[in-house]
């Protein structure tokens, strides 16, 4: 297993929180382990794609996968990634509607992006 650095792990923590699927599955293990059936009605998608984003989120070191039979369980590598996602939803961010571009389409040269 490897160590990742300050820089690193909040680039994963980034990259998992920037999708909706990835940000709702992290906010319901926040609350208890659970299955990717249990996990893709909960986010409103098929296991397919939760399974997908399961992986990625294995991928950068955030949840782990136990085995129960023939079933798996996933829960949060580390339960201060929970306390992480709640001090993150008690964060209050202001944006300025005239700096902020949420997509490329609306980016405009010289203006700064969230």
């Amino acid at each position: 297993m490897e160590t990742q650095t300050h820089h690193s792990v909040l680039a994963r923590f980034g990259y998992a929180l920037s999708d909706p699927v990835r940000s709702r599955v992290l906010l319901a293990l926040r609350e208890a382990p659970s299955y990717p059936g249990e996990l893709a009605e909960l986010a409103g998608v098929s296991k397919q794609r939760v399974s997908n984003h399961l992986t990625c989120l294995r991928g950068c070191g955030l949840v782990v996968a136990v085995p129960e039979g023939r079933r798996v369980r996933y829960e949060l590598a580390d339960q201060k990634l929970g306390d992480a996602l709640t001090a993150l939803l008690d964060v209050v961010a202001v944006n300025d509607p005239e700096c902020c571009c949420t997509t490329k389409a609306d980016h405009i040269i010289g203006k700064a992006c969230c």
